[in-house]
């Protein structure tokens, strides 16, 4: 149980960074257990509405895959899959749409606005925002990929204090939807916005150098060493895509990509607020997170 003192040593901590933060944009991408947990997806919330009240400027990214597959089954539509990748007809696009953008992004956006943040949801459509272009894997329907993002419509919604919500459902330039894998809509926003940092909240505890063994969590590594990862198999399955937008993002300069575990309650700020962190951390150097706080307070 926490006194009084732990609680004024966690806020003592947490100040260089709330000082070295504020103002910068951070980007989320929100999934997995932390998703589909009441008691998980309550504190996730409220972490977003403390960043955004610290003077952080989160945007948040959805999936929701369980969702979805919660809904075709009540359709009588049977969820395919292949090679990890949702087979999506016309008709599976239709759940995809309604459930994303009318349902999870909806239901996001009110649980934010009644923890005392100001949010409104979008998906990619909104503003052009993200213009999608087909996989080129044909044979999977319409799941497709980032063609370009026009970040305005967030800039100006995150100049004005509001916190966007975005799902990952986009149109080509004919105007037909598709479904885009969160992940990289996150780390492509993230890039075309400058984030700081982009989180993505998994059901790992990070990046395993034995993803059998959660001892072997990697705390931190930069690029080079997460490409040697993919590369000799210690990244594999669905780890692949996470680690490779990291590095698509950090290319195009966000400073830090984080990988953490959604299934600890308050992760995010563990993450962003504390001088451990609890996750797997990706820069472009080896300079470590508290160490850019403390070069930062020189700037």
């Amino acid at each position: 149980m926490f006194d009084n003192n732990d609680r004024v040593r966690i806020l003592s901590e947490a100040l260089p960074y709330i000082q070295a933060f504020a103002g910068r944009t951070v980007v989320v991408k929100y999934g997995g257990a932390a998703m589909k947990d009441a008691s998980l997806k309550e504190k996730v919330i409220r972490d977003i509405v403390f960043m955004a009240s610290v003077g952080l400027r989160p945007v948040v990214v959805h999936g929701g895959g369980p969702e979805i597959n919660l809904w075709l089954d009540k359709l009588g539509i049977e969820p395919q899959f292949l090679n990890g990748l949702r087979v999506t007809d016309a008709q599976t696009m239709d759940v995809v749409e309604m459930v994303l953008v009318g349902r999870v992004n909806k239901e996001l956006v009110s649980l934010i606005n009644q923890a005392g943040g100001s949010a409104v949801g979008l998906c990619g459509t909104d503003g052009n925002l993200v213009t999608a272009r087909p996989q080129e894997q044909s044979d999977i329907g319409f799941v497709g990929e980032v063609s370009s993002i026009s970040p305005r419509v967030i800039a100006t919604l995150v100049a004005d204090g509001y916190i966007p919500i975005v799902s990952s459902v986009a149109s080509d330039e004919g105007g037909q939807a598709y479904n885009i894998n969160a992940d990289t809509v996150a780390g492509e926003l993230a890039a075309a916005l400058g984030a700081e940092k982009l989180l993505l909240l998994t059901d790992t505890p990070g990046i395993l150098q034995d993803y059998q063994d959660p001892q072997t969590l990697i705390h931190q590594l930069d690029i080079q060493h997460a490409r040697r990862l993919i590369d000799q198999g210690v990244v594999a399955g669905g780890m692949i895509p996470k680690v490779t937008c990291c590095v698509r993002s950090l290319a195009q300069g966000v400073r830090a990509a984080h990988i953490i575990d959604g299934r600890v309650p308050h992760a995010l700020l563990l993450e962003i607020f504390t001088d451990a962190g609890i996750g797997t951390m990706i820069s472009a150097s080896t300079v470590t997170d508290f160490q850019q706080v403390q070069l930062r307070s020189f700037q």
